[in-house]
């Protein structure tokens, strides 16, 4: 009798420690990136005091068009998986809530670029040139917002089932990273991405009912593509 709830046990345990051992892991990249080349930074600045420009990289897993195809990747994959689930499933409704949290991360990062108007690392050397004007658009970073948008409601709905999703967090800390990488951004705009897109995320999931955007589209649209094949 006893042997079932220690089997139990030890596998709860096990989800723990991978889950531990995922969110260990993505915030040591976090570090890692915040702390790069501190020594060789000109000027530690922002509204943390850490703002400095890395080593230009370009090239290989940093390059800008491995960027830019991750986030059409992510957003492809999510819009064309809600279409074709629908919204009467788990993953359907899932996929649905990655789009509001999308959708309202993306918007709030447009407006806070253009309240905030910083300057980028590739226009200034100098972390703390704020409100310049139209143009300047460097806080939060709006690419970590999505990223981190999208796999927010994955990760908060399978959680206790498949602890690996976690996994899914490694691709908002190379985005972050990668974009300090270009000097598109400063260490503390991708922290305010990565904020900004969990909090639209958690948001999106902890709503009750049918998820916003899937609310106003056609019946067709709700069943799932998948339905009509």
């Amino acid at each position: 009798m006893a042997k079932a709830p220690t089997r139990l046990n030890s596998q709860r345990a096990a989800r723990r420690s991978r889950s531990s051992t995922a969110v260990k892991l993505v915030s040591a990249l976090l570090l890692l990136c915040l702390g790069s080349n501190a020594r060789q930074a000109r000027a530690d600045g922002g509204p943390l005091g850490i703002d400095h420009r890395l080593s230009y990289d370009n090239s290989g897993i940093w390059a800008r068009s491995n960027q830019n195809a991750l986030i059409a990747v992510l957003l492809a994959g999510e819009v064309g998986g809600a279409l074709w689930e629908g919204g009467e499933d788990r993953f359907g409704r899932t996929l649905w809530r990655s789009i509001d949290a999308t959708v309202i991360g993306g918007v709030s990062s447009e407006v806070l670029k253009r309240v905030f108007s910083r300057e980028r690392p590739s226009e200034t050397s100098d972390p703390n040139q704020w409100f310049k004007g139209g143009g300047h658009q460097s806080f939060p970073s709006g690419e970590v917002t999505v990223v981190s948008a999208v796999v927010t409601p994955l990760v908060l709905e399978y959680r206790a089932d498949h602890p690996a999703i976690y996994a899914l967090e490694l691709l908002p800390a190379y985005d972050a990273i990668a974009r300090m990488k270009v000097w598109g951004h400063w260490q503390s705009d991708v922290i305010a991405g990565f904020a900004l897109g969990t909090a639209a995320g958690y948001f999106a999931h902890v709503h009750a009912g049918t998820p916003w955007v899937l609310s106003v589209m056609p019946h067709g649209v709700y069943v799932g593509l998948k339905k009509r094949f």
